[in-house]
């Protein structure tokens, strides 16, 4: 009996046991949460904090996989166009060989019936795009929120593939960098990330699709930091050369790491003698930057003065194109096979004269009918042509015969290219970086110093800036100003703006968006999302009595008059003014104070401790 009743115990204790066990995943989950909450919480909090990822890493891991992003754009874009090549020319590679071996009046029809494919595709793909604010680079980063339209992009990249694979004189550059800059902005849209990383990823973009488009990972970084963002910030351009990188890795997975011009080899330079010859062709080369965009928007100009639709003008551009190709074949294409005869010396100086017009000619019909494509490349080789010209001058001339013509080329590349962009630290790596060869950096840097200053003194505006200009955006973001370059703008702290009103919404509507929102204020924008007024909680007072009239009552009818704005590529010492003077939490930002579109808004406490912050003495005084 004693055995029994043991093993009886024994029994109902397991049993008593397995009834105490949770019955579901859910209560294992809650048990588990209730014994951590009781003794391990401070444990596990502290290494979430450890697990947490900062800012500055989540900004590297987006950087490396917009650089992988660039790189496969890079590959598909190759494809692309040695398909589309083979398509409508039935040969595939560089497209100056393929002119040279094409009868004179398939020279005309190419790039006159691409000029005509691509109009049509943006003829009709861009209202299929639908809506757009801005698809511009430099806007939505300097006056925008980071956010560039997919569809536009896509419609776009497909008409620059057209004209680009039949002939029409522009780079695959800026298909490259555009298409990577949308597709890392949308990738942040999707997510719905804040204004500020937008922005940073359309950098990436950028500085990833030239490091692809060019093998050129510091000239890619240094585009998207000093031509893009304007900042050579740490925490941002770090983001920067870890795309870059990525990209051109990516791309040199596929296409090896051969320089793009072979450039041959010559005498070293060690004789200050030597340099005066640079300084002036960095004269000449600021000359013709100036004239070469001063000419572009001429261009622009006299093809939007046509009466006939975006299609007809771009195949006006193409049979233009196609009748100087007919003497001129070298013009086609972007001209890197061109460039690097010339860089070979072999072209006499007639000829290359010639071309050297051709080519200009060439870049400015096509550009101007409309078509979609980048202008460093062409730039590159009005460059080439220009330093080719002077030392086969000089030569004539006995002068600098113991500098080669390729000297004044590669430097001519370098500094036409400066003085389109204002930039020559990105003109001196990139061609570096395209040439493989340090030999000529001293007398490539003088010529791009010289060619700048000139270039700023005839011509203010840059090929991208210029576009800003004319929609009145204070585009100049550099300062005579010792340490300017440290100065935060608003478009560093800008966040989404609070959700706006309709001038048409109810004042039920009004009522509603205060009782679920923290704000005293509410914008007002209109069917454009134009700011025209802002409605106050205070202000809805004298209505609160009011009885059945408060049906036709809208947002129009008790909004204020605008508030004064801020811009996003405003520095934060110029807005201290309207942040001290402003009544919001979070004070509007619109893209220009001419369109006045909102695009975000500013926490004031934020923004003020920044300032205060920056004015405030690093250290005690001593004593």
């Amino acid at each position: 009996m004693p055995e029994r009743r043991l093993v009886t115990r024994s029994k109902n204790s397991q049993n008593h046991r397995v009834r105490t066990w949770p019955k579901s995943l859910h209560q294992v989950v809650t048990t588990a949460r209730d014994f951590f909450r009781r003794q391990h919480w401070r444990e596990l909090l502290r290494i979430r904090e450890k697990l947490r990822l900062s800012e500055e890493t989540l900004h590297l891991l987006l950087a490396g996989g917009v650089g992988i992003i660039g790189g496969l754009v890079n590959l598909i874009f190759f494809r692309c166009t040695d398909t589309l090549k083979e398509m409508a020319l039935r040969h595939q590679g560089d497209l100056v060989e393929i002119a040279e071996a094409l009868n004179w009046w398939q020279l005309l029809l190419a790039p006159t019936a691409g000029g005509l494919a691509a109009g049509l595709v943006l003829y009709w793909g861009l209202p299929w795009a639908g809506k757009r604010d801005s698809s511009n680079l430099l806007e939505v980063v300097a006056a925008g929120d980071g956010r560039l339209p997919f569809r536009h992009a896509l419609v776009k990249a497909i008409s620059s593939l057209l004209s680009i694979s039949t002939g029409g004189s522009i780079g695959r550059e800026g298909l490259i960098t555009h298409l990577t800059a949308t597709a890392a902005s949308k990738c942040g849209q999707l997510a719905g990330w804040q204004p500020y990383r937008l922005r940073l990823l359309v950098a990436c973009g950028a500085a990833a699709g030239i490091a692809a488009a060019y093998n050129a990972p510091v000239a890619g970084a240094v585009f998207a930091a000093q031509i893009v963002l304007g900042n050579f910030s740490m925490n941002l351009f770090a983001p920067l050369v870890l795309a870059s990188v990525v990209a051109t890795m990516v791309s040199r997975s596929f296409f090896g790491i051969e320089p793009q011009y072979q450039v041959p080899s010559y005498v070293e330079f060690t004789h200050v003698t030597q340099l005066p010859w640079f300084l002036l062709l960095g004269l000449f080369a600021g000359m013709l930057g100036a004239a070469f965009l001063k000419l572009l928007r001429h261009g622009e100009l006299l093809f939007s003065r046509l009466p006939q639709p975006l299609y007809a003008r771009m195949a006006l551009g193409g049979l233009v194109v196609g009748a100087i190709a007919t003497g001129f074949p070298q013009v086609w294409g972007n001209g890197y096979g061109a460039t690097n005869q010339i860089l070979h010396g072999h072209y006499a100086l007639g000829f290359l004269l010639g071309l050297f017009v051709a080519k200009l000619l060439a870049t400015l019909m096509t550009v101007g009918s409309g078509a979609v494509g980048g202008v460093f490349t062409p730039t590159l080789f009005l460059g080439a042509g220009l330093g080719g010209v002077f030392g086969m001058l000089l030569h004539a001339a006995h002068l600098a015969v113991g500098l080669p013509t390729a000297a004044f080329a590669l430097a001519g590349m370098g500094s036409v290219l400066a003085a389109t962009t204002h930039s020559l630290l990105l003109a001196m790596i990139l061609v570096f970086e395209i040439s493989l060869n340090y030999t000529l950096m001293p007398p490539l840097m003088v010529a791009c110093a010289v060619s700048t200053l000139v270039a700023r003194r005839l011509h203010p505006d840059t090929i991208y800036t210029e576009p800003l200009r004319q929609k009145g955006l204070a585009a100049d973001r550099e300062s005579a100003q010792i340490g300017a370059a440290t100065q935060q703008t608003v478009g560093d702290l800008m966040r989404d703006p609070v959700p706006p009103l309709k001038q048409t919404a109810t004042f039920r509507e009004i009522a509603d968006r205060f009782l679920t929102n923290p704000n005293n204020f509410l914008p007002v924008v209109d069917e454009k999302d134009r700011l025209v007024g802002i409605v106050a909680l205070q202000d809805l007072k004298e209505y609160l009595s009011a009885g059945q009239e408060l049906a036709g009552v809208i947002a129009y009818d008790v909004m204020r008059p605008p508030p004064v704005c801020l811009t996003p590529n405003q520095s934060l010492l110029d807005a201290l003014p309207v942040l001290l003077s402003s009544e919001q939490r979070n004070v509007p930002v619109v893209n220009t104070q001419q369109e006045r579109r909102l695009v975000g808004a500013v926490a004031r406490a934020d923004a003020l401790g920044v300032l205060s912050e920056a004015i405030s003495p690093r250290s005690a005084p001593n004593g």
